[in-house]
C-alpha cells in the first residue's frame, strides 16, 4: 500500500512519516523531489529563474528556497506560477519512484507531500493521511522553527489550503496538536492498522 501524507505547515507531517519508517514502512518525500526537480542545470530551474528573476539564485547556482518562499507566500499569483512549473516536473519524478517502489513489494509506503491535494496528486497513493494540529499550535512551532515573526508565520498558514477541508477528504486523520507521545501512539496505532489489512 502507498500511504500519502499530507497536512499544513507545521502540522508535524515530517515526524509521523518518520515514524512510520521507524516502524518499518519505506517513505518517499514530494519536498526531496522538489529539490532535485529544481537542481542547478535543471530545466525547471531554468524555468523559474525565467519567470521570477536571478534573485531566486544563491551564489552557488541553486535555487534560494527561502528567498523564493518570501515571494510565493506574499502573493497568490505568485505561488501559482510556481506551482505550474514545479508540479508537473514533481510529478514525473514521484511516479518514476512510486512505481518502483510498488515493484519492490513493500509492505508499506508512505509519500510524504505537503501539497498532495493542491497538486491533484491523491490519485498516485492508495489511502491518505492527513495530519493536523491547532493553528496556535502550528503558528508557535513555525515560530520557533523557521524563525519568523508572527505575521510572516500567519501569512504562509494562511495560504494554504484550509486543514479541514483536507481532513474531509481523507482516509484517516491524525491529530498533533497535544504532545508527541498521544500523537505517536495514533500513528503507531494506525500502522499496525495499516500492516495488517489489503490495500
Amino acid at each position: 500500500m502507498i500511504l500519502g501524507i499530507t497536512g499544513n505547515i507545521a502540522s508535524g507531517k515530517s515526524r509521523v512519516a518518520a515514524r512510520m519508517v521507524e516502524l518499518g514502512a519505506v517513505a518517499l518525500s514530494a519536498d526531496q523531489l522538489a529539490r532535485e526537480a529544481v537542481g542547478p542545470g535543471s530545466d525547471t530551474l531554468t524555468k523559474l529563474v525565467a519567470v521570477f528573476g536571478d534573485a531566486i539564485l544563491a551564489a552557488d547556482g541553486s535555487l534560494d528556497r527561502p528567498r523564493l518562499a518570501e515571494i510565493v507566500f506574499a502573493d497568490a499569483e505568485a505561488r501559482k506560477r510556481l506551482e505550474a512549473i514545479t508540479h508537473p516536473a514533481i510529478a514525473r519524478l514521484a511516479e518514476e519512484r512510486l512505481r518502483r517502489l510498488r515493484q519492490e513489494g513493500h509492505r508499506l509506503v508512505v509519500y510524504e507531500a505537503p501539497l498532495l491535494f493542491e497538486a491533484g496528486a491523491e490519485g498516485r497513493v492508495d489511502r491518505v493521511l492527513v495530519v493536523l494540529a491547532a493553528t496556535e499550535v502550528r503558528l508557535a512551532r513555525l515560530m520557533a522553527r523557521d524563525g519568523l515573526e508572527r505575521e510572516a508565520a500567519l501569512s504562509r498558514i494562511r495560504a494554504q489550503m484550509p486543514q479541514e477541508e483536507k481532513a474531509a477528504r481523507a482516509d484517516y486523520v491524525i491529530d498533533n496538536s497535544g504532545d508527541w507521545e498521544d500523537c505517536r501512539r495514533q500513528v503507531d496505532d494506525l500502522y499496525r492498522r495499516l500492516v495488517s489489512s489489503p490495500a
